[in-house]
This record gives structure tokens, sequence and C-alpha cells, in this order.
């Protein structure tokens, strides 16, 4: 079935047309009709499937379809997500797919000035992304009503549980009509996300749940060294310098390793950006646009700022670090592989981290496949940098000695 094919206005058909979507992903196809007849929804599909598109075609075409004019009566649909990131790239795919209707969205989001976003609310909006944390401020200052919301979307469900956002969820629901549509997005669920789920949802709700054996995409190839932790920059310095036109989305688990990780990398000739807590937002916006724009072609980040972003054509992930939470390797190593494009996916384990390294794999449910690194190999890497770095040294030592020498000359004049 192509999207031409579908019952959603030409307006619509037109913009997938033009971003290149001609036939639904899997989630897309078995997301899209349940919620344009108005059913709830638990729908759980690895990274990279397409999530977005599947509830936001749906959602553009009921509301411009209800619509007379442009002239907005109040928030029909609320997107709630647990980062800005992913608040600006969901606001994106829905204007870009939205473009041209009688449909208004705009996101809302902490780290920035609230005035331009209380303009923005006060023109009129008919599709809200939003941060809890802002969100609320909002509610509580009387800039925002919930009140005819029809559609509640709650994206990276999991992620959102994990940082703490549960009763922020249940909160919401006070704030909006008891007859509304529910729909729950994510790529990984366990206990606690289905219980969530099923307590705002009602009994009825359809659960879709795409390649739940394996929630890594069939697009990517991942793997696995064993690297000693003091060596794993000089084989990051090798996988860049061997594939110097790629993009690649380094992940690291704090914000000093991404800034130690970074300025080792510039110590041997490779610019590379950082994003994560500490970098202001303003400062996040420009550093994703030119990784987006392909201006900067590594980007290190730490798993909160890089969740669920949608970056065009990275071609590796590299997880530096094992991440501590087994869901987040699902999610770190989906940011490549998207859509129909391959991607791949190498993560260094050192001794200390096979305990992480044994849950992913639990998680996961099978091996990741080992890359043996032959000890002359791995010697040949460590050889070289200590060597280049010996050079360096020398270099340096050589420079002090021809500006002593020069400055005896100065004396003896």
């Amino acid at each position: 079935m192509k999207f031409s094919d579908y019952s959603i206005s030409n307006e619509i058909k037109n913009n997938l047309d033009k971003l290149g979507f001609v036939r639904p992903t899997d989630i897309q196809y078995k997301s899209i009709a349940p919620i344009m007849r108005g059913e709830d929804l638990l729908a759980i599909a690895q990274t990279g499937t397409g999530k977005t598109a599947a509830f936001a075609i749906p959602i553009l075409n009921t509301i411009h379809s209800s619509k007379i004019s442009k002239r907005t009566e109040g928030i029909k649909c609320l997107v709630m997500v647990p980062t800005r990131e992913l608040a600006i790239q969901i606001t994106e795919v829905f204007n870009e797919i939205g473009k041209h209707l009688k449909v208004k969205t705009t996101s809302i989001f902490g780290g920035v000035e609230q005035d331009s976003q209380i303009v923005r609310l006060e023109k009129g909006i008919d599709v809200l992304v939003a941060t809890p944390g802002r969100m609320f401020d909002f509610l509580h200052q009387g800039h925002l009503r919930l009140n005819r919301v029809e559609t509640l979307v709650l994206d990276e469900a999991d992620h959102m549980l994990d940082l703490g956002f549960k009763k922020d969820i249940e909160d919401v629901i006070r704030f909006l009509p008891k007859d509304r549509q529910t729909l729950f997005f994510s790529a990984t669920i366990d206990k606690t996300i289905k219980k969530t789920a099923y307590s705002l949802i009602k009994g009825n709700a359809i659960h879709i749940q795409i390649s739940p054996n394996d929630p890594v995409s069939k697009n990517i190839e991942h793997s696995v060294s064993n690297i000693k932790m003091d060596d794993k920059r000089f084989f990051l310095e090798r996988i860049i310098k061997e594939n110097p036109q790629s993009k690649m989305l380094i992940f690291v688990r704090t914000k000093v390793r991404a800034e130690r990780v970074a300025a080792a990398m510039k110590r041997v000739f490779i610019d590379a950006e950082t994003i994560h807590g500490d970098v202001d937002q303003k400062d996040r916006f420009l550093v994703m646009d030119r990784f987006k724009t392909g201006e900067t072609k590594i980007l290190i980040a730490t798993d909160v700022s890089a969740r669920g972003i949608d970056i065009p054509n990275v071609e590796f992930v590299v997880n530096y670090d094992i991440p501590e939470q087994p869901e987040n390797y699902v999610h770190r190593i989906g940011r490549t592989g998207r859509g129909k494009m391959k991607g791949f996916a190498i993560s260094f384990c050192s001794k200390d981290e096979k305990h992480l390294l044994d849950e992913i794999e639990k998680l996961i449910g099978k091996t990741i496949h080992l890359i043996q690194i032959s000890k002359a190999n791995y010697k040949e890497t460590i050889d070289f940098k200590v060597e280049e770095e010996k050079d360096d040294w020398q270099s340096v030592m050589n420079q002090i000695e021809e500006i002593d020498n020069g400055r005896k000359k100065k004396k003896k004049r």
C-alpha cells in the first residue's frame, strides 16, 4: 500500500511525496488507521522505523479535516516528550508533513526565555509539543489551557519514565478532557511502562509491537570489541581517520567524559563537537544544526542529549562507553540505520564494563558480534600512537631548544 492510496488530504500526500515517503513503514501501516478511527494505542517499535510520522500523519489529517479555517479553537493535540531536542525535532516533522494545512504546531521547552514561546501560544495553535517542566510552568502561570485536547501523545515513553516523569504524566491528566485519545510510543517496553500505559488508556486499546524479539533494527550492523579503558581514544582516532567522510555519533557516559574525549581528538587534529547538559541551549541548537548539515562530522554526546534525535546520514555510532542502562544501547545505536539506510555501530568494552554488556545481551536476546582484535593489530594501533606522541613531544623540545639557542645568540651580540 502506498501513501497515495490512503484516505488523507491531498496536501499531506503531496508533502509526503516531496519528503520521499512513498510507502508506510510497518509501524506506520499498523498505526495510522486505528489512530484515525480515534482508538487508544500502545505502540512499540525499533528506533529509526518512523514512529513520529506514524502519529503525525493521522493527527494532522484529523485536525485539518475538522477545521473550516486556519483559525484555532484551542490545542487539539498535546505531544509530551522527555527532551528539548526531541521537542524541536517532532515539531519539524509536524511542520514538514503539515505544510499548507490549516494546522499550526509549536513546541515549548526549558532552557530558553519564555517570552517568544508565550507569544506563539497566544497567537493560537492546534498541536503542542512540550517537555513536562515548561508545560507545567505555563499551566500554572495561566498561559496554557489543555481543556480542548482531543489527543495525548507520549513519545519516548520509556525514557520519560526513566527520567522520573511518571508523576508529571499522571498529573497532566487532570488538565485534560476525560473523553480523549491517548497514544503511547516507545522503542522498548517493560512492566513499569505497561502499567503506566494501561492506567491511562482505554481498556480496549490496541497494542502494536514490531519485531518484539529483536529491538535492534535489521538495518544496523552492530558489534563490540574488547578495548582497555585507557586505549579507547586510540581506537576512536583510528576509526575516524579510516572513515574521514563519514558522519559519526560518539556516545559517552558523562559530561566530563564528553569534553575529555573531544580534547583528546583535538590533540590529534580531529574536529569534534560535544552536546550535553552543560552546553548552553543556544549553542546546542547550533551544534545540532552543524551536525545535521554535515558541517560537523563528529559529535560526542551523552544519552539524555541525543535520545530520540533523528539526524540524517549518520553512518557510524560508537559506544565509547558501554551504557549503564541496557535500554540505552538500543536507542544509541538506533541513531544510525534510520529508515531504509544502512548503519554501523561499534562498542568499546573494557574489562570493567563486561557486566553491562551482559545486561544488554540479555535485553536484546542475543550475543552481540565480537570483533576480535589480534595482538599485532592492537599493538600496532597503540605503538603508532605512542611513537606519534613521542614525535610530538620531541618537536616541542626541539622548538624550546631553538628558542633558547636564539636567546643565547642575542645575548652574545
